[in-house]
């Protein structure tokens, strides 16, 4: 499994070619998602799905743009899994984990219901970096803080990173 994820990290720095702030994201979100799911004790396989979708969650963002002109959350969540479906085949992934990373991506940014600890980590590894790359006043992060974050890992990642006392 991690000859896969170094083979998509790979392939996802080909496909998002050109732009570092980018790349720089999912990187940041990858190692967040990776680190969260490691503390929360999450099994082999399903930290290996969510490792994918977090290389791969912003994948939609340059479709959107070229037809659209827009890359907000709705476009990306419409027009990810069906970029990710085509780099995951090539890339040899199992039809089974496809649907889930897919899955994952197609809802990165709808957050109620979410089910899974792999989904749930994802968003809250999202918005570790976007709160910080927003440059986010203290106030949304508590916000974000109270309605997103349910891992015990998270939460102490989000107060220790912003310095909450929550």
């Amino acid at each position: 499994m991690e000859t896969e994820i170094i083979n998509l990290y790979n392939a996802m720095i080909s496909y998002m070619s050109g732009d570092p702030r980018r790349i720089q994201h999912f990187t940041k979100v990858h190692a967040y998602s990776r680190l969260i799911g490691l503390l929360e004790n999450m099994d082999d396989h399903t930290l290996f799905i969510l490792e994918a979708a977090a290389l791969m969650h912003d994948i939609g963002i340059r479709e959107g743009e070229r037809l659209y002109d827009r890359n907000d959350g709705k476009i990306q969540e419409q027009l990810g899994p069906g970029e990710a479906e085509k780099l995951l085949k090539d890339l040899d992934f199992a039809i089974e984990d496809i649907q889930r990373i897919c899955y994952l991506i197609g809802h990165h940014h709808t957050y109620d219901p979410i089910d899974g600890l792999d989904y749930q980590i994802l968003v809250e590894a999202d918005f570790l970096v976007n709160l910080q790359e927003e440059n986010s006043s203290r106030e949304a992060c508590e916000n974000v803080y109270k309605k997103i974050f349910k891992t015990e890992s998270g939460k102490k990642i989000m107060c220790e990173m912003y310095g909450m006392d929550i």
